[in-house]
Order: structure tokens, then sequence, then C-alpha cells
């Protein structure tokens, strides 16, 4: 028996490509502005081209298989990279841009960059869009991959297979206090940072790199209350003793805005390398390229990160 006409169609793939970012068939044929049937048909054809079911159903969700597992990444790369070679080819220009850039950025890094940023695209690319999503560490080369994020900036992750990167900064850790703090009057020792009261900042429930390092040491700190965001903990900081340990273009940032004072951290550590990563089929594409390098002139710029 003859199989099916399986000819090669780059659609089937962007197909898979969208059951797998978005867990569904549902929702890959809102995200392609398909019917449910067409992808259904779609999925069928991959079916009968790789001889796998390629997603099994589990809850409201569909999973992949290890076979889609194992061709996914492959199939991404090539995707996102056919579509950097016709624009790479294309004229370009930034004022005919209509996309959104999605960003992995902390909070106030946005801060920081969003104010300059915003006023820099509204004058040359005056059509795009920004967004700025929280990603985990864990999750950063699955969002790359699936294309759902565009630029991560953070600390030095762990290295992945497909990930481009590049260094934008070393940073230091100093610790905020109330203007009227018993410590704030002279230099804070380490005894009395280790004996006084914390508020931490966990974003995802992960643990505190400070703690990690005092914990390999043998020591520890009171931490009284943990918050998901600095400009909370340093409003707490700012109306109790509780001392606040955090980046230095962070402080800078809320002692602008809150009655805190900064000291620099009584103990000893390397800076916090920070970086940014993308995914190399966004590499060679024009726009994509044209957007990191506005991010990275801002920060390079910013006195938050410059005036040391």
């Amino acid at each position: 028996m003859n199989r099916p006409d399986l000819r090669m169609d780059l659609n089937l793939f962007r197909v898979l490509d969208a059951i797998h970012t978005h867990g569904g068939i549902s929702a890959a044929a809102r995200a392609l502005h398909l019917t449910q049937p067409a992808i259904t048909h779609s999925l069928n054809r991959l079916r009968e081209l790789f001889g796998d079911p390629l997603f099994v159903r589990q809850g409201n969700r569909v999973v992949p298989t290890h076979k889609a597992r194992s061709v996914m990444a492959e199939v991404q790369l090539h995707l996102r990279g056919l579509q950097a070679t016709t624009q790479m080819h294309a004229s370009f220009r930034a004022d005919e841009l209509d996309m959104t850039f999605t960003v992995g950025f902390r909070d106030v890094l946005e801060s920081i960059v969003f104010p300059p940023l915003l006023a820099k695209m509204a004058a040359l690319a005056p059509h795009t869009h920004i967004v700025s999503r929280r990603i985990a560490a864990a999750d950063v080369d699955r969002e790359l991959s699936a294309g759902t994020t565009d630029l991560v900036v953070d600390r030095r992750l762990q290295a992945g297979p497909r990930r481009c990167s590049q260094h934008l900064l070393d940073e230091s850790l100093v610790v905020g206090m109330r203007a009227k703090h018993p410590l704030a009057g002279s230099a804070l020792r380490r005894s009395d940072y280790l004996s006084t009261r914390h508020v931490a900042v966990s974003q995802l429930g992960e643990a505190v790199p400070l703690d990690v390092l005092l914990a390999q040491d043998g020591r520890s700190r009171d931490i009284q209350l943990v918050c998901q965001h600095y400009f909370s903990a340093c409003q707490v900081a700012a109306s109790s003793d509780l001392l606040l340990t955090m980046p230095r273009s962070y402080a800078d940032c809320f002692s602008q805005l809150l009655p805190i004072v900064v000291q620099p951290l009584p103990i000893k550590l390397k800076p916090i390398p920070i970086l940014a990563y993308w995914h190399p089929s966004k590499n060679d594409d024009r726009a994509h390229e044209w957007f990191r390098q506005r991010v990275f002139e801002i920060i390079g710029t910013a006195p938050e990160f410059n005036d040391r």
C-alpha cells in the first residue's frame, strides 16, 4: 500500500511549533489564526510523516512524546532561521517596524531602562511595542527557543546549548536602611549586620544567593520578612528597623524615592555579572539586533549603573 503524499510543507512545522509552545490544538489554532480542524489535519499529517503520535493528552493540555521532544529544538531553530533570513535580506528601516518585542527584565531594571527606551523607540520606531515578563532562570532556554521571549537580562545563568549572551555590567550589593536607623550613623560592621533582622526579596521563591554563601561559611541572617519585589521591601526598610540587602542600582533608584540611606555590604563578595541572553535564531535578525543595541546602549549609559 502506497503511503499518502507527504511532500515537505513548512506550514506543518509551524503547526508543530505552535502546538508545542501553546500546549494544545485550540491554543495553536488561535495563535496561527486557523481553525481547529485545520490544526488537527496538519497534526495528522505530521504523525504520518514521523510515524509517531507526537502529542498525547494530559488533562487540559497535550504533552510532547519523546519523538516530538527530540526534534523540537531543531524544528524551532530552522523556523526562526528562515524567518531571520527573509528579514535579513529585506531592506531595514526602524521607523517602519511594526512588531512587539518581549523582554525578561527584573522589576527595577524596568524602572531604569524603560523611560529612556520608550523615548528612544517613540522617536526612532514609533509603531513598536514592548512587553516585559518575569522569567524564571530554569525557563529561560525554553522561552527563548519557543520565541515567546526575545531578550532576557539577568544574572549569569547556567550555560545553555542554544543561547547567545553578552556581558553588560557587574553589579555590587549594598545595604539599605531607614534614615534614622540606629546603625545609620556609622560604618556598618559585619557583626551588626549579622545580628540585625532583615527583609529579603525572592521573586519566585528561589534561595537568596547571599544566604547560600553565608550558610557555606556557617553563618546566617535573621530574615523576618520575604517580599516579592524590591520596591515593597524598600518601603518596609524605610519604615522599620529591618535591613535590606540589594543591588546598588536598585538602591540608587529607591533612595531617591524613599527615606532610606545606603551603606556598603560589610561582607566581601565578588560583583554579580549581569548578562543579556537571546536565541541564536535572532542573532542576525536585523530588527532584533537593532532593538538589542538600543537596550544595551541605555544600560551602558544609565547613571544607576555607571556613576560608581
